[in-house]
């Protein structure tokens, strides 16, 4: 897979992409990185890349010409490989597991971090989608595209154990059935500061722990997440 991030700011990708499950995917050749600086196709010796809203307002707008400039320059023009162009937006559908699952499928991701108070609203004519991570606002992004780089990777084929990605919050092979939250798991000591593990666990009855999980599944959902409960009932 090979996953290409525009953005002003490459460097903040330092060290975040340096460590764990990244690193891992690109020392095993399962993944490309490659950070196109938007920078480099800005506009006379001094390489502006924004300017002020038409209409009026607050801040500055990242130039369309510039952005579509670094999509074209991020795309694989000689190449059938299935690329897909990404706009990370505050405006865009909400990112989630089965998002990240169908991101990780695609060959070439590219991802487009904005900034300042966003970029011309033309950009909409040259991505294919637009994510956001969450309804709060960032300053950028940069953060986002971390998240996303993050949760694809994990789930490419070679990456972490298949197990590793199937029993999990928001995966629909918990013993559960349907995408609840993952039951919480226990290890040594056995007792800490008056609080036990559950003593089905130790008994080594397979059938009684996977119906133990299953409730406690259920249980976690119906208290941190029950707008999941209404989601998988609908």
């Amino acid at each position: 897979m090979k996953i290409s991030i525009l953005t002003l700011f490459p460097q903040m990708f330092t060290g975040s992409f340096d460590h764990s499950i990244v690193k891992n995917a690109i020392h095993k050749k399962l993944l490309t990185i490659n950070f196109i600086n938007l920078r480099d196709f800005g506009k006379n010796k001094h390489k502006i890349v924004d300017d002020k809203p038409y209409g009026g307002g607050t801040g500055m707008l990242l130039k369309v010409d510039v952005v579509e400039k670094a999509i074209q320059k991020a795309k694989d023009k000689k190449s059938s490989k299935k690329q897909k162009v990404i706009l990370l937006d505050p405006r865009g559908k909400t990112y989630d597991q089965k998002k990240a699952k169908e991101f990780s499928k695609i060959q070439h991701l590219i991802l487009v971090c904005g900034h300042y108070e966003g970029i011309d609203g033309r950009i909409d004519n040259f991505v294919d989608e637009k994510i956001s991570i969450g309804d709060f606002i960032l300053t950028g992004g940069e953060i986002p595209a971390m998240v996303i780089t993050d949760s694809v990777v994990r789930l490419l084929e070679g990456s972490l154990k298949k197990q590793a990605t199937e029993i999990e919050s928001f995966s629909p092979c918990l013993p559960a059935g349907t995408a609840y939250l993952e039951y919480p798991q226990y290890t040594k000591p056995r007792v800490y500061k008056n609080y036990s593990v559950p003593d089905i666990l130790l008994l080594g009855n397979h059938k009684k722990i996977e119906e133990w999980r299953k409730s406690a599944s259920l249980a976690y959902t119906k208290k941190f997440r029950p707008d999941l409960l209404k989601n998988n009932a609908s």
